[in-house]
């Protein structure tokens, strides 16, 4: 029997750094939302509306204007049905709350004084609703003295009710992964999951409720303009077509409804509880909650698989409520200036590759390992269905990797020998700079060193990942095998490169700008490691690096520049500098590398 693992849709993404995801969250979730923001901004500094053709005479459309003036006097009605579209008013079951004497635009009445009302009530649950059926709520704002009802005659009037609708529950996908023990075939999956597996297939649509819900009306009398109105606020903005006013804004806010306190409705339930809440709301804040609910700009495609989850949705919410705003602020300036530093680390790392003509001192085992690492972060990646964006990012950086990989090594086509008589072979060999040189035998006896160490280790993490974890199937446990290896004891495989400083006593060989970049991303890393809320072996994690770093770091101290030693090219900076001044610095920041004698080379 399988086990079945619940997972709310999008499916379990990998165990990234929450450091990293704290990022992402700022640069792609909030920076984005900022920009719709300023873009409103910017909308409203304008000057007057030019000229629109499709106006008579290209005569310019004029300004509207609310049709509900300020303190207008107003009257709320709430009803819950289960048809999307509302005309039974006379049922009384149906009406949720009766508000008499709203003030619009008033915010001293009220409970509190700060012109909010609230209502609660337990809503009997129908037979339809428990088996993933809808329900609507309908808002109705009349001025005083009016129904909504169109069919009251004289009590009706178009112009003096503002509707909106919206659905009550929440639709979530819930998808079962089967796993078990590969070796047993047993599961700790609970029963009931596992046959709601097989009854429902991999994926459930589940309808979701949560207790709370705001009605905001917005204080706003701005002069909208029909078909002016930016995006995203244009879908809030509802003229009236014959008078061509606009009705006064109702928003529905939920967004500080966190995922986690939504609750599956199923037979059990016989009724549900929902708090209803009455708020008046600035233009300005409105605005942020419209931006903050638009999608993405990027999303191009409309499905929710390139759109930002609701857990990522959820680390921003939490991080507004629970952070000091001065540390939040302080995250998005680092946030910003992170990924500046990833940006430079990345354009530093392309040019080192692509301007290198010696390999000597470089450790090319290394590159060549961290190919089969990106390929099986990615592979891992593919098989849980991460993030469509984690998927591109982990994608283009396996490509940079192949193309590392021409730099270090002569790689060509062998249309002589074809696989299976159709395909060339491609053949791999070390550059003739790199056979020749110490470089190589020190990378060897490196890895050779490092194998006594990683065998093992591999090892023993894969049985206890065979013995101890649920797999969906062999192709999962190699790839979550060596992914999770390769996240605990990675950080080794940076080991090679330092021998090879140690040996060759020298460390200008290395892409100092590029590591200076991503040096400073790790103490930033590790800065907000011991903030934000998170395992202590992340912690852990963040500051091994920070380790090797340091050890370059002393190795570059102590095997100084000396422009005395000759480099790749058979100059040194003493020649250099009697050419020009200028060829002087450029030979003292590229410290001068020699092979060594065959009698050096036995002596270490």
């Amino acid at each position: 029997d399988h086990g079945v693992g619940v997972l709310d849709w999008p499916a379990n993404s990998p165990d990234l750094n929450p450091i990293e995801n704290l990022w992402v969250c700022s640069c792609v979730c909030v920076l984005p939302r900022i920009f719709i923001i300023w873009a409103i901004s910017s909308w409203f500094r304008r000057g007057p509306s030019t000229p629109d053709p499709s106006t008579p005479a290209g005569a310019p459309r004029l300004p509207s204007r609310n049709l509900f003036p300020k303190d207008t006097l107003m009257d709320l009605y709430v009803y819950i049905s289960e048809n999307e579209i509302f005309t039974d008013f006379n049922n009384t079951e149906a009406l949720f709350w009766y508000q008499q004497d709203l003030v619009y635009g008033d915010w001293t009445t009220g409970e509190s004084g700060d012109g909010c009302y609230e209502h609660y009530q337990e809503l009997d649950l129908s037979e339809s609703v428990k088996q993933n059926g809808s329900t609507y709520i309908h808002i109705y704002f009349t001025k005083s003295g009016f129904h909504p009802d169109p069919k009251r005659k004289g009590q009706y009037r178009r112009l003096s009710t503002v509707h909106s609708t919206r659905m009550l529950n929440k639709y979530k996908r819930r998808k079962f992964l089967k796993t078990k023990n590969l070796l047993t075939g047993e599961t700790e999956a609970d029963p009931e999951m596992i046959k709601r597996a097989e009854s429902h297939g991999p994926v459930e649509i589940i309808s979701h409720w949560h207790p709370n819900l705001t009605i905001n009306m917005v204080d706003d009398h701005t002069a909208w303009v029909k078909g002016s109105v930016p995006p995203p606020l244009d879908q809030h903005v509802k003229f009236d077509a014959v008078s061509g006013d606009y009705y006064p804004i109702v928003y529905f806010n939920d967004y500080w409804n966190l995922q986690k306190d939504y609750h599956p409705i199923n037979e059990t339930l016989q009724n549900l509880p929902l708090r209803l809440s009455y708020c008046p709301l600035s233009l300005w804040r409105w605005q942020l909650y419209a931006a903050q609910s638009a999608r993405s700009p990027w999303n191009f495609l409309a499905d929710d698989t390139y759109e930002q989850s609701d857990e990522d949705q959820d680390s921003v919410k939490v991080a507004l409520l629970e952070t000091n705003p001065y540390l939040l602020g302080l995250t998005i300036v680092v946030s910003i200036v992170h990924s500046i530093f990833e940006f430079l680390a990345f354009k530093n790392d392309i040019q080192f590759w692509n301007s290198r003509q010696s390999l000597e001192g470089l450790s090319v085992r290394s590159i060549i390992f961290g190919v089969f690492q990106s390929l099986v972060v990615l592979l891992y990646i593919l098989d849980n269905e991460t993030n469509f964006v984690v998927q591109v990012s982990v994608f283009i950086g396996l490509l940079i990797d192949f193309w590392k990989i021409t730099k270090v090594m002569d790689v060509r086509l062998d249309r002589e020998n074809r696989i299976a008589g159709i395909f060339p072979r491609l053949i791999f060999k070390d550059k003739s700079t790199y056979v020749d040189s110490s470089t190589k035998i020190y990378d060897d006896m490196a890895f050779k060193y490092l194998s006594w160490l990683l065998y093992p280790l591999f090892g023993c993490y894969a049985v206890y990942s065979l013995l101890y974890v649920e797999h969906k199937g062999w192709y999962s446990w190699v790839l979550s095998m060596l992914y999770g290896f390769l996240l605990t004891f990675g950080f080794i495989t940076m080991t090679p490169q330092l021998f090879i400083n140690y040996k060759m006593k020298s460390v200008a060989h290395l892409p100092w700008r590029m590591l200076t970049y991503k040096a400073l991303n790790t103490f930033i890393d590790d800065l907000f490691a011991f903030v934000i809320k998170m395992p202590m072996m992340y912690r852990i994690g963040c500051l091994r690096d920070d380790v090797v770093f340091f050890i370059y770091l002393y190795q570059r101290w102590i095997y100084r520049v000396d422009p005395n030693r000759v480099n790749e090219f058979g100059t040194s900076g003493v020649e250099r500098s009697k050419d020009s001044p200028a060829q002087a610095v450029a030979a003292d920041t590229t410290a001068a590398i020699t092979d060594k004698s065959e009698g050096e080379k036995k002596n270490d």
